[in-house]
Parts: C-alpha cells; structure tokens; sequence
C-alpha cells in the first residue's frame, strides 16, 4: 500500500498550518538561546501576527516556551524517543477529541489505515453524543463509511484495489454504493481538501462525515456523526473538523 502523492493540493488548509508550526519549531531549533518573535517572523517570511498565532499554539502543547521575551523548545521534547511517547500522543489526542466533540455536540472518531486494514484508534463519545453502532465490521465496509471512503482516497489507485479485494462491496442500505468501479472513480476524484460524507450508507438513521489527517507516515481521518434528522448541522460539522485538523496532527507530530 502506498499513498496517493499530495503535492499542493494541500498546501493550503490543516496541512499548511501544520507546515508552517513545523518549520517554527525547526527555526527555534537553530537558535539554541532563544529567538525573538520578530527575527522568527524574519528568517520564515511570515507576518508576526501569524507566528505568534502559531508559537502561542505550539506553547499550550508544550513544544515552545516563551522565556524573557525568547521562544525556545519547551518541555513536551524531553520525552520524546521515550516509552512515554506513545502514551503522551495517546493523551493529547484524547483530550483533543473530547474538546472537539462538546465543541460539536457530536462524536467524534479517528481513524487509521495501517498494514492494509482500517482501524478505529479513538472514539470521544457521550450520552449527548452518542457513537455509531457498529453492526457490520468497520474494517470490512470502508466502501460504504465516511471515515472508509476519507481513508482509501488517500492511498494511490492499486492500494484502493487490494483493499476491495479483500473486503469487497456489499450493500448495506438503499443508499451504499455496489458498484467498485463507481467507487473508485469517487475515490479516484475526492478532492484532498473536501470532506467525505456518508449519507445513510452505512446504517439508516446516521451522517457522518470525515477529514483527512495527515502526520508523518500516518493515512488518518478525523470523522464524526449524527443522527439523519440532524443532517442540515453536517455541512458545518464537516467545515469544524478540517479547522481543527492541525491542532490534532500537532498533537500526533512529536
């Protein structure tokens, strides 16, 4: 499996947010007493209303501190490379998930495609926000989900087609797609930065929608869902994932 190339399609969005703090971090890096913002804002050719946006975001995640009017690296570095990583992003990217879901009133999901397979890492759910049940294994109808179709879009053509002929497509409502190559031409055509609804594809009474998230070699998504007659909130559920798409790949960046 491999994924689709990028390029500039997603210049733009979460995924240059996520640039641009990882080359705020990396000019930090060059200037082991510390920078002041304006020569930050010089050496990356930024407005210093945009570094500071992006150093103060970088600070409550523990990456920079701010010291006598210097950013430096802050303490979230010292356990990186350690056992405590995994259980540090795992925590970050907890914490994240359930701001986001009181945030939308909503649950919310990430997801991965890791050794051919669709897994569900996190779900943030509540009574007020409850999650998707999973009636038919998530792992073998990604033809039929949001949180499915987000993922193959992001591998290349032959990726997409060893995963279908795996777990290949089966009608799961009036409303799943059965025709593969129908599919892959949807997968084929889903623009990286637009994202990817499931309108009672895979069980009646549920929307979902999901985001790509992108952090190293990860294939991720962020998703949530809503009860169908709550439909007309999808849209601007969908918009508020991607907004907060980079904070959560910061969190899994490090």
């Amino acid at each position: 499996m491999s994924v689709r190339g990028q390029g500039a399609s997603v210049s733009a969005g979460p995924f240059g947010v996520m640039r641009r703090a990882l080359r705020v971090l990396e000019t930090v890096d060059r200037h082991p007493g510390g920078v002041p913002e304006p020569v930050l804002a010089r050496e990356l050719g930024l407005p210093r209303v945009v570094v500071r946006e992006l150093a103060e975001s970088l600070e409550q995640e523990g990456y920079l501190a701010l010291e006598d009017g210097l950013w430096v690296l802050g303490g979230a570095f010292a356990v990186l490379g350690q056992q405590s990583r995994e259980q540090l992003v795992r925590a970050r990217m907890e914490h994240r998930l359930a701001e986001l879901r009181d945030e939308l009133g909503a649950a919310v999901y990430f997801s991965r495609y890791h050794d051919g397979e669709l897994t569900v890492e996190a779900v943030s759910a509540a009574e007020h926000a409850p999650a998707v049940r999973e009636w038919v294994d998530f792992r073998a109808t990604a033809h039929a989900s949001a949180i499915g179709k987000c993922l193959l879009s992001q591998l290349d053509h032959d990726g997409r087609r060893d995963h279908l002929s795996r777990h290949p497509v089966a009608r799961l409502t009036a409303r799943t797609i059965t025709d593969q190559q129908q599919l892959m031409h949807r997968l084929e055509c889903q623009p990286a930065t637009v994202p990817v609804l499931d309108i009672q594809e895979y069980a009646l009474g549920t929307v979902c929608a999901a985001v790509p998230v992108t952090a190293g070699s990860t294939v991720g998504c962020l998703a949530t869902s809503l009860p169908v007659g709550q439909v007309h909130r999808l849209r601007a559920a969908a918009e508020l994932l991607a907004e907060r798409a980079a904070p959560l790949m910061l969190a899994m960046a490090v």
